[in-house]
């Protein structure tokens, strides 16, 4: 079976148990302040399993684009050094929200991998959680029981809350899970030592394929666990390795998802594959993060100085400068893999059809840009190794290596090899110690503490902003929110005429009055599918009935200027071509900001139609 086949048999099967298959959500989050990118399967029904919507239809199951390169799951210094790791990866799924639960999700995945696609059961190992007494959770005995229909006991292994506890994050739905593991081993390898021995232990070889999640409890901002509303299913099986498994290969990269974009490498570099480790590991990092950097830029995400869009800077420099040193590339090299990435994938992607000349000019200038700065910081390493050579000394100052870093861009370990070759050594420890003081200015910068939610009703809330501009409510819930030692609060109302931030408008502001108090709505933030209201201080009494006020001058304002821009848009498609992109627009009562982005020739323009070479915005 290809990839594109095992991908369409898993939608099959489960649409045979009754559940919608669903499109793929989009791996750049726009409407959650907790996530920067989809890191797994759940995300997208984040808020059906908080309660907070509708959760019909109650199954569904999808394939589902995921990045992981920060916080909790971070994956990325992996990636290109073993044969299992990446940054963008597809996640199958399936899912049911308060239908079945434990013994419907062990069973469908078992007749799956056994039944459907012919995994060998006695190469099928499953594990439970053990239980924590420190958080006074139990062993998961009823998962055990549900396995022991499909495997016997040597097969079942006991997990701990670090394998077997999934959490999305610190806080959040959370619950005990059911990893399978596959031995694909030798037979030989096999018979030396049972692969129970080898599970979760890093065993190439030996490794996880799905994860099957119980979700029953919600992760509160204190720490502790609360029941959820409804017990849910949340499965992830990584696609990736699945078809390493069917197509019996030992690597990910062995098999047809990344076998082309590898060919295609080989081409261009003049290099083969398989020959050489570090032109290997070079040809993996530029395969997977070429197609990390695509889907955010198909979603939506382009590289910037700024947080998601710095994410997909970082990706996108990490392989260049792998393809610079390990495969001679001085020219940029990833966009020439684009069309290759689109064939393969376009079909059961299409936006990445949709969006190719878009990615490849992004990536194309990110290359250029980046290769001109790794010129730069050569010949400054150059310059300064040469008086350490005139002053006796045989080590790099770790400040001149940071502002290497933190000025040009420069990886520390590209530091580090040009130093090696030339018989210097580079002073990490103090290297450390400069990035850590960033860090530590960037955390202190943007420091947010939430408290958990107090909850005053149960119930969803309702959006009338586009008929009404004042509307009777009542607050579902609220919490305080700490930043930068300022302090406010977030409330939730049942019914609100208050559009949230989004597609680059601002947020509305106003008041909810009734005749003992005003209380002053500042912003008002999209997250989780609902309108989420800031204020300074909370009502006297927030069980109240209030009128829910927009201030209409600023909303009409807003609309004014969403419109005008919309109008640019339509106005530079018309005198430039339909290849212009409006790209990071914003939107407020006193001005517009747009970016149109002419790829057909990689220039932006701006409100004249003329090509300007900054890369900043404009203020129209």
């Amino acid at each position: 079976m290809t990839a594109n086949e095992i991908r369409d048999s898993f939608k099959k099967f489960f649409e045979s148990k009754q559940h919608a298959i669903v499109p793929s959500a989009p791996m750049v989050i726009k409407d959650d302040p907790t996530l920067m990118f989809t890191n797994a399967g759940m995300n997208q029904w984040k808020d059906i399993i908080l309660g907070t919507r509708d959760p019909e239809p109650r199954r569904r199951a999808d394939t589902q684009k995921c990045l992981r390169v920060s916080g909790k799951h971070n994956d990325l210094e992996e990636v290109g050094h073993d044969t299992y790791h990446h940054t963008m990866f597809e996640m199958l799924g399936n899912w049911s929200f308060g239908d079945y639960f434990k013994e419907g999700a062990i069973d469908m995945a078992w007749e799956y991998l056994v039944d459907v696609i012919g995994l060998d059961p006695k190469d099928l190992y499953v594990t439970v959680f053990e239980g924590d007494p420190s958080e006074g959770l139990e062993r998961d005995d009823e998962a055990e029981q549900y396995w022991l229909k499909h495997v016997p006991a040597d097969h079942i292994i006991n997990g701990n809350k670090h394998d077997n506890f999934w959490e999305m994050g610190d806080t959040g739905p959370c619950g005990p899970c059911s990893e399978i593991h596959v031995d694909s081993r030798t037979p030989e390898e096999k018979a030396k030592k049972p692969g129970r021995e080898l599970v979760n232990m890093d065993d190439p070889q030996v490794i996880e394929i799905w994860n099957l999640v119980f979700m029953q409890f919600n992760r509160k901002a204190d720490g502790s666990l609360e029941k959820l509303a409804m017990n849910v299913i949340d499965t992830g099986m990584g696609f990736e390795r699945l078809v390493r498994m069917l197509q019996g290969k030992h690597s990910n990269y062995d098999t047809d998802i990344f076998q082309p974009i590898i060919k295609a490498e080989e081409q261009i570099s003049g290099m083969k594959y398989g020959e050489k480790e570090d032109t290997d590991v070079a040809m993996r990092v530029c395969a997977d993060h070429l197609r990390a950097v695509s889907f955010s830029i198909a979603d939506g995400q382009l590289p910037s100085n700024a947080k998601a869009g710095y994410v997909i800077r970082r990706i996108l420099r990490r392989a260049v400068r792998y393809a610079y040193t390990f495969l001679g590339q001085k020219d940029g090299f990833l966009y020439k893999l684009v069309p290759t990435l689109v064939h393969e994938m376009g079909d059961a992607f299409p936006e990445l059809k949709a969006q190719q000349q878009l990615i490849t000019k992004v990536i194309k200038e990110e290359e250029d840009s980046f290769l001109r700065t790794l010129d730069k910081g050569i010949s400054m390493l150059d310059k300064a190794m040469e008086e350490l050579k005139a002053q006796g000394k045989n080590q790099l100052d770790g400040v001149q290596a940071f502002r290497l870093f933190d000025t040009y861009g420069f990886p520390l370990d590209l530091t580090e090899l040009i130093c090696r070759e030339n018989n210097f050594t580079v002073d990490e420890e103090q290297f450390n110690v400069e990035m850590q003081k960033q860090k530590e200015r960037a955390r202190n910068a943007a420091a947010v503490e939430n408290s958990d939610w107090t909850e005053l009703q149960p119930g969803e809330q309702q959006f009338v902003g586009y008929d009404y501009t004042e509307y009777n409510c009542h607050i579902l819930r609220y919490r305080k929110v700490t930043q930068k030692k300022n302090e406010f609060y977030e409330l939730v109302l049942d019914t609100t005429p208050f559009y949230g931030e989004m597609g680059g408008q601002v947020g509305d502001c106003g008041v909810l009055v009734n005749e003992d108090e005003t209380i002053e709505i500042i912003d008002t933030k999209r997250e989780n599918n609902q309108s989420v209201h800031i204020v300074k201080q909370l009502p006297k009494n927030p069980a109240a009935e209030f009128m829910a006020c927009v201030d209409t001058d600023k909303r009409n304002a807003s609309a004014a200027n969403h419109t005008a821009t919309h109008l640019l848009d339509y106005a530079l498609k018309q005198i430039l071509g339909d290849h212009v992109e409006q790209k990071g627009s914003f939107v407020s009562p006193g001005q517009r900001r747009a970016v149109a982005r002419g790829r057909a020739h990689g220039q932006r323009h701006d409100s004249s139609g003329y090509p300007y070479r900054r890369a900043s915005r404009r203020t129209l």
